[in-house]
């Protein structure tokens, strides 16, 4: 088995070079064969255990868990949850609860002992009853794809082995293990279609669980063309938003060309706008996707809220709407200068430096401006648009509202919100991407101005400060 591991390893490429690996270790066959054919391998990994708070007999588990990676020389990392109160609060089964708890503990394990990959013991035969637990439940071809290979930086190595082989691996070799007595509760749907359902279907075909297997990849592989065609059914579709300021709601509005889609047949229209939901941190059920469906077929506007109620998919006549309803909370920040003041939560960072003016003209609608510093009144800031705000744009003779000017210039209701205005102690005196004050307009006296610029944040030095 372990020459066929390192095969695997090789051909998938599932682990890159130089990598550390957590691995997720309960002390059962099909963990315990991970954590010994990683280590037997030549792989740096960690062992990571979960005690669950489930069962009294979880306290010598965790210390014989840690006694068995002591013995492989591998560093050990444990941690405790709650299951039976997460369940609770969060209103969900056992089931659900553990792996929520499970895959929380990895993650912050993995970032505390500087693991770069984390790696769970999934075999070919929990794919399986993955695949049924979703059949039974009702699902499409992702959920017949079982489990993923690899997906946000977790790999499962054994999923082209079975758990029969991975006991046999341990019981070869002598290393200990033990059994949670949930495998066994049929209690647990898991546990029900392990020792129920899958009998019978060996019993109809010895071969069942290689084939429902083979179905499984099948799946996945149709399932994964389907989404690239849906993908590029957006990307030709995508309306861009915001001009120059898209970068402020990239991660929570989407357009696209009603038409466009519509014209798509209904298995990939139905993907793009599940693949778009998704994309903005939601998913849009089978009921939520046939509403859609119908509802953009016949009638002229509507809309159909996602899954959790995060997200909202619109449509009007000629286009097609997905944003996420997250309130933005006013703020109000202090503008450095001179130096660079980031926003990691929006995205965005400004560029402040006083310089000489050279005699550039001012334009009205610009992400890089110069303000006539003997014009500019006090410290600067910078904080969301208010409703009594005012400005007088460059080349205008009167003062207008500010509410009006960011809707001519075509920004979105979030783009408008989230959109920083920087100000003096008189007022504000520019909008990004919209308009700079008349009364700091450089003019022929002028000797030094204020450069400001506005950009979306792609890097940004260690030491430089962050505002927001």
């Amino acid at each position: 088995m372990l020459e066929r591991f390192r095969r695997h390893l090789e051909t998938r490429q599932l682990i890159p070079p130089g990598a550390r690996i957590l691995v997720g270790y309960s002390g059962g066959a099909d963990s315990t064969c991970l954590l010994h054919l990683l280590v037997e391998a030549g792989y740096d990994v960690v062992a990571a255990h979960l005690h669950h708070g489930q069962r009294p007999e979880a306290e010598t588990e965790l210390k014989l868990c840690e006694a068995f990676a002591d013995d492989l020389g591998v560093p050990f990392a444990s941690g405790r949850a709650d299951v039976p109160r997460l369940a609770a609060d969060m209103r969900i089964g056992l089931e659900e609860a553990g792996r929520e708890a499970r895959y929380g503990f990895f993650r912050q394990a993995a970032f505390r002992t500087e693991c770069t990959l984390i790696a769970t013991a999934h075999t070919r035969s929990d794919l399986v009853e993955t695949m049924l637990l979703n059949l039974a439940r009702g699902t499409g071809l992702s959920g017949l794809s079982g489990i993923p290979e690899e997906r946000d930086g977790i790999v499962r190595p054994l999923l082209p082995f079975t758990r029969d082989e991975t006991r046999a691996y341990c019981a070869e070799r002598g290393l200990w293990t033990h059994d949670d007595p949930a495998n066994s509760d049929i209690n647990f749907s898991r546990a029900r279609v392990r020792l129920r359902i899958l009998p019978e279907l060996k019993a109809i075909n010895p071969a069942a669980e290689h084939a429902l297997a083979r179905l499984a990849g099948l799946a996945n592989e149709e399932d994964r063309f389907l989404n690239g065609m849906a993908a590029a059914a957006l990307e030709r579709s995508e309306v861009p938003l915001n001009g120059d300021l898209r970068f402020l709601t990239t991660d929570v509005e989407v357009r696209f060309q009603r038409d466009v889609l519509t014209h798509l047949p209904a298995v990939l229209f139905k993907r793009a706008t599940r693949l778009a939901t998704e994309a903005l941190g939601a998913t849009l059920d089978h009921d939520q996707t046939m509403t859609l469906v119908n509802g953009v077929a016949n009638q002229e506007r509507g809309s159909v809220t996602a899954e959790g109620g995060g997200v909202v998919v619109e449509w009007s006549p000629e286009y097609l709407d997905v944003r996420r309803l997250l309130p933005t909370t006013p703020y109000r920040y202090a503008l450095t200068v001179p130096g660079e003041t980031f926003s990691d939560e929006f995205g965005w960072v400004f560029t402040a430096f006083p310089e000489p003016y050279d005699g550039s003209r001012a334009v009205r609608a610009s992400l890089d401006v110069r303000a006539d510093l003997a014009n500019v009144k006090g410290t600067l800031y910078f904080r969301t648009a208010s409703p009594g705000d005012q400005m007088k744009p460059l080349g205008f003779e009167h003062r207008r509202k500010l509410a009006d000017l960011l809707s001519e210039a075509g920004l979105t209701p979030a783009a408008r919100a989230r959109l920083p205005i920087v100000c003096d102690l008189v007022g504000p005196l520019w909008a990004p991407g919209v308009c700079l004050d008349e009364r700091v307009r450089p003019t022929e006296t002028t000797q030094e101005v204020l450069r400001i610029q506005f950009d979306a944040l792609t890097s940004r030095s260690a030491d430089a400060p962050v505002s927001i």
